[in-house]
């Protein structure tokens, strides 16, 4: 059995072609590209879903892997998997906003731990949310149904010299906004009563200015604000599930 070497090329990027996509894929998106996993884990996770995906793919284009041409191939591909990856990430940020802007409320705000999923800094309350949409994510297979669209994408946006379109990178910038929206959809209710709270100690304030409003006003705002957490702990679930939901449409829209 003789193989060319152009044989030969086209066996190795038609493996490493989809090995790009995919490790790029799994480096940013949730849960795969948490800082906390080893990057032998995400090695070991990229090597396991290209082996599976790459016997389902249509025909590699006839491009030599170690031509200009194919370098480009291989540039456009990690650009789509970091899109895939980093839109969907969009998500945890407005989940982190959220937190932010309620902790910022409740006097919380100087309260900071490590991200593990972003390695970042970020108030307690995010983390909180931050975990409890996780599990609420991994619960409704969220991670499942992110690698399909990865796989889908194969079809839709198929290995070729020609990477994202305009509108496409477009609709991921557009679909920036979303971490604004949808904190405020999550923290809104919080922010409100909170405010509340903050109008009524300054008429205190200024109906008794020899009331030392320091001293209670922020025990009171604490312990108002565990309890609207509590209360608003109902929203976070289908806000954010709408939210993945939406973006699962913003990537399989990519070509």
């Amino acid at each position: 059995m003789v193989i060319s070497g152009s044989e030969l090329t086209a066996i190795v990027g038609s493996f490493l072609w989809p090995l790009f996509r995919i490790s790029a894929f799994v480096m940013t998106a949730p849960i795969f590209g948490a800082k906390t996993v080893p990057s032998k884990i995400k090695l070991m996770v990229s090597l396991a879903l290209t082996m599976a995906i790459v016997p389902l793919l249509p025909a590699m284009p006839e491009v030599d892997v170690f031509s200009l041409q194919g370098l480009y191939v291989t540039a456009n591909q990690i650009l789509i998997g970091i899109a895939i990856g980093f839109t969907t990430q969009l998500v945890f940020s407005a989940i982190i906003m959220a937190g932010q802007i309620i902790a910022m409320q409740m006097g919380l705000g100087f309260s900071l731990m490590v991200d593990p999923q972003n390695g970042t800094q970020a108030p307690v309350l995010s983390q909180f949310y931050i975990i409890f949409v996780l599990l609420v994510y991994l619960s409704l297979n969220g991670h499942l149904v992110l690698i399909q669209i990865v796989m889908d994408g194969f079809e839709t946006l198929p290995i070729a010299v020609t990477g994202l379109s305009a509108d496409s990178i477009w609709q991921i910038v557009t679909w920036g906004k979303h971490i604004f929206s949808g904190a405020i959809g999550i923290a809104i209710p919080a922010i409100a009563s909170l405010l509340v709270v903050n109008l009524s100690f300054g008429i205190m304030t200024r109906a008794a200015p020899q009331l030392n409003i320091f001293a209670i006003g922020f025990p009171v705002t604490l312990m108002l604000g565990f309890v609207l957490v509590l209360l608003t702990m109902t929203n976070i679930a289908p806000t954010s599930n709408t939210l993945f939901l939406d973006v699962y449409q913003v990537v399989r829209g990519f070509h």
